[in-house]
C-alpha cells in the first residue's frame, strides 16, 4: 500500500445510501476548510434518481441522486472517494461493485458486522488492484483542511476546537473512531494539530492496517511526526514493530495500545470493538506496547501520560531540531447555523407562512370553524357536515350537506362514477344533446385514465392486423402482464375468455 497522500483540497466523494446529517457536514467542513468546490460530488441511492438541496455556506446547492454505481462514477469521473452507509447486509457487494470502477481509489466502509468472509475478499481485490480500504467499522478519515469523510470529527465545534479546519504535522491512526475525535483535540492541545488522520475500524480484519497508513504517512512531507493509537486483541501492531525495527519508518511515532485494564479481569474480556479480546500475551496491551518500545516507538508509561510524551516530542523537533515550522493559525469563517436549530435555541423569530381561519389547533383539541373535534364526533356529523364548517365555515341544513355527499359519491373515481362518466352526466344536465354528452366523457379518457381509448384502439388494432383469435390476443396480454385497456376489472376477463 504505502504511497503517500490520499486526500486534498480538490478530492471528491460519491456517498452511498443517502444520510442527510453526515453530507451536510462534510459540506460545511468544506466552507469551514474555504474549499471553492464541495466534496460530495454526487449521491447514490437505489432506486432513486434526481437531487438532494444541501447547504454549501449561505448556498443552497443540488446534489445529483443516482440509481447506480456505474452511473454515478460515469457522471462524476473525478470523484475517486467512495463512502459507503450501507448495512452491513449490503455493505460488501456495493464496496465490491465500487472497488470494480475505474475512476474509484478509495473506500471507505462505515458499517459494523460486515461478515468477515467478505471483508477478506474486500482487502484482496483492493490489494491486488492498489485500492484502499477504510473499514469495515469505521467513522472514516480527515485530511486537515481538506477532506472529511462523513462524521469523521463530530460536530463543527469540534472540528473548531480540534484545528482541523487547516493541516498541522502530525500523521494520526487509531482503531477507534470515538478514541480518534479524543485523540484529536489531545494532539491540537499540544501541537500544531492533524495533517491527516485515519480510524482503520475495529473489526477484526481491517481494509487498512496501522502500519500501512504509517508507512504512508512516512512517504508524505507535510507530516513529521506520527501518532498510534492500538487497542489489545489481533496482532496488527506487530506488522508496524517489523516496519520499525526495519527501518522503514524515519520519523518519531508516538503510540499506545490501550487496554491494560484488562488483566485486572480474571476472565478474558471481549471489549467494543469485534477486534478488541485478547487471545494470549502476544495480544495482550501490555505485550504490544513493549514490543513497541523496543523497536524505537515512543510509548508512554500510561494512557494518562500519552499527551505529555507527544508534547514532548513535538517540542524537540520543533525547537532542538528545527524540522517542524508550527502553523500560522488562522481564523475559520462562520458556518450559517440552520433556521430550525436557530429557532429552537430562541436567536431568532420567524412569521407564520400561513394563517388558517378554518381551523384552530390552539387549546386542549382542534376546532373547524369553532366546533370542538369532540362535538363533531359525538354528533355524528359526516363528510358534507364537516366539509361545510370548512368551506362555508358554517353548518348547513342537512339537505346541503347531503347534496355535497351526493357529489363527492359522484366524483369519486372509481367504478361508473369516474371522470367521464361524471362529464357526460353534467353535460346532460346542461342541456345538451346525446352525442355531445358522450363526447365530453370520452374526450375525457386519457393516459392517465387507463388510457381505454387509445390504447384499446392501438391493442386491438395491432392484433386484428397479425390475425389472433380473440382468445390468443387475451392471452397473450395476459402472459405479458398487460391488462386489456378498457376491460382492466378482473370480472371482464372471465367474459373475455
Amino acid at each position: 500500500m504505502a504511497t503517500g497522500q490520499l486526500f486534498s483540497r480538490t478530492t471528491q466523494a460519491l456517498f452511498y445510501n443517502y444520510k442527510q446529517l453526515p453530507i451536510q457536514r462534510m459540506l460545511d467542513f468544506d466552507f469551514l476548510c474555504g474549499r471553492e468546490t464541495p466534496s460530495v460530488a454526487g449521491i447514490i441511492n437505489p432506486g432513486a434518481e434526481g437531487f438532494q438541496k444541501l447547504f454549501f455556506g449561505q448556498e443552497e446547492i443540488a446534489i445529483p441522486v443516482h440509481s447506480t454505481i456505474e452511473a454515478a462514477c460515469a457522471a462524476h469521473p473525478t470523484a475517486d472517494v467512495f463512502i459507503n452507509f450501507a448495512s452491513f447486509r449490503s455493505a460488501a457487494a456495493s464496496s465490491m461493485a465500487a472497488l470494480k470502477q475505474p475512476t474509484i481509489r478509495v473506500v471507505a466502509i462505515i458499517a459494523e458486522g460486515v461478515p468477515e468472509s467478505d471483508t477478506k475478499q474486500l482487502i484482496a481485490y483492493a490489494r491486488s488492484n492498489n485500492k484502499v480500504v477504510i473499514g469495515p467499522a469505521t467513522v472514516g478519515g480527515i485530511q486537515g483542511g481538506a477532506f472529511k469523510i462523513g462524521d469523521t470529527a463530530g460536530t463543527i465545534d469540534n472540528i473548531i476546537q480540534c484545528k482541523l479546519y487547516r493541516p498541522g504535522s502530525i500523521g494520526f491512526v487509531s482503531k477507534s473512531g470515538g478514541m480518534s475525535n479524543e485523540m484529536y483535540n489531545t494532539i491540537a492541545r499540544v501541537t500544531d494539530g492533524i495533517y491527516e488522520g485515519i480510524a482503520i475500524g475495529g473489526d477484526v480484519f481491517p481494509g487498512s492496517t496501522l502500519s500501512d497508513h504509517i508507512l504512508r504517512f512516512n512517504n508524505i512531507p507535510q507530516v513529521k511526526m506520527m501518532v498510534v493509537l492500538g487497542e489489545l486483541g489481533g496482532r496488527d501492531e506487530y506488522s508496524l514493530v517489523e516496519a520499525l525495527k526495519q527501518g522503514k519508518v524515519n520519523k518519531p511515532v508516538v503510540a499506545w495500545v490501550s487496554g491494560t485494564c484488562a488483566r485486572l479481569f480474571k476472565s478474558e474480556v471481549q471489549f467494543g470493538h469485534a477486534g478488541a479480546k485478547s487471545g494470549g500475551e502476544m495480544e495482550s496491551a501490555q505485550g504490544k506496547n513493549q514490543a513497541l518500545r523496543e523497536a524505537g516507538a515512543i510509548v508512554p508509561t500510561s494512557y494518562e501520560a500519552l499527551e505529555a510524551a507527544i508534547k514532548e516530542t513535538f517540542e524537540k523537533l520543533v525547537i532542538f531540531e528545527g524540522k517542524i515550522t508550527p502553523v500560522k493559525e488562522v481564523k475559520p469563517p462562520q458556518i450559517p447555523e440552520d433556521l430550525n436549530s436557530a429557532i429552537k435555541s430562541g436567536k431568532v423569530r420567524a412569521p407564520t407562512h400561513i394563517i388558517s381561519t378554518i381551523s384552530d389547533d390552539r387549546g386542549e383539541e382542534p376546532c373547524y370553524a369553532g366546533v370542538p373535534m369532540s362535538s363533531i364526533v359525538e354528533q355524528g356529523y359526516g363528510v358534507g357536515d364537516v366539509i361545510s364548517l370548512l368551506w362555508f365555515k358554517r353548518s348547513l341544513p342537512r339537505y346541503c350537506t347531503h347534496f355535497i355527499e351526493i357529489c363527492i359519491m359522484l366524483c369519486a373515481d372509481h367504478g361508473p362514477c369516474v371522470s367521464g362518466a361524471h362529464n357526460t352526466i353534467v353535460t346532460a344536465r346542461a342541456g345538451k344533446d346525446l352525442v355531445s354528452s358522450l363526447v365530453s366523457g370520452l374526450l375525457t379518457i386519457g393516459p392517465r385514465f387507463g388510457g381505454a381509448i387509445d390504447d384499446a384502439a392501438r391493442y386491438f388494432k395491432d392484433a386484428y392486423d397479425r390475425g389472433l383469435t380473440p382468445y390468443e390476443f387475451v392471452e397473450g396480454m395476459k402472459k405479458k402482464g398487460i391488462r386489456v385497456p378498457g376491460i382492466g376489472h378482473r370480472y371482464r376477463w372471465g367474459q373475455q375468455r
